[in-house]
């Protein structure tokens, strides 16, 4: 276990209608320095089928794509103790600070990537922001029960 912050900066602008929420950066995504880049997490993959495009694979890809379509990312959490990339493992959270994103962006529906940002999300961060957010099933790899299909069209909500 260890004390691990958060390094990767939001990506959102003054254009962002959605926001969509991880627990806790990967040691693949700290590593890559970027939201979820694991070769074997499915989320640019869905969003590039939901939004008809080709996958994003640079980080300056996958943030054009992101802003272009007015989606916002970020992580529920700046630090934790964390074993490896394991969302169960965590402990000790401190939440992120969603005040200069929601004063930036005119956000109107918060998305978390999994039930464990969305249980953080719930516990530390809905009564700050005064969203509810909508719970999606994770494309991480571990949630290996969701084929890319079935992520696809559980996914298709952020449409609305």
């Amino acid at each position: 276990m260890e004390h691990v912050i958060h390094q990767i900066a939001p990506v959102f602008n003054d254009q962002s209608k959605l926001l969509i929420l991880g627990s806790f950066p990967s040691v693949k995504s700290r590593e890559f320095k970027f939201f979820y880049g694991h070769p074997r997490n499915r989320f640019w993959k869905v969003l590039a089928a939901l939004w008809g495009e080709k996958t994003p694979l640079s980080i300056e890809e996958k943030k054009r794509f992101l802003l272009k379509n007015h989606i916002a990312v970020w992580d529920v959490i700046a630090s934790c103790d964390i074993k490896g990339s394991s969302d169960s493992s965590i402990q000790n959270v401190i939440p992120n600070d969603f005040s200069n994103l929601l004063k930036t962006a005119p956000i109107r529906k918060i998305y978390t990537n999994g039930g464990t940002a969305y249980k953080f999300y719930q516990k530390y961060c809905e009564a700050q922001t005064g969203i509810k957010a909508i719970k999606l099933p994770s494309t991480s790899p571990a949630n290996a029960s969701f084929s890319l299909d079935r992520l696809i069209n559980e996914w298709k909500i952020i449409l609305q």
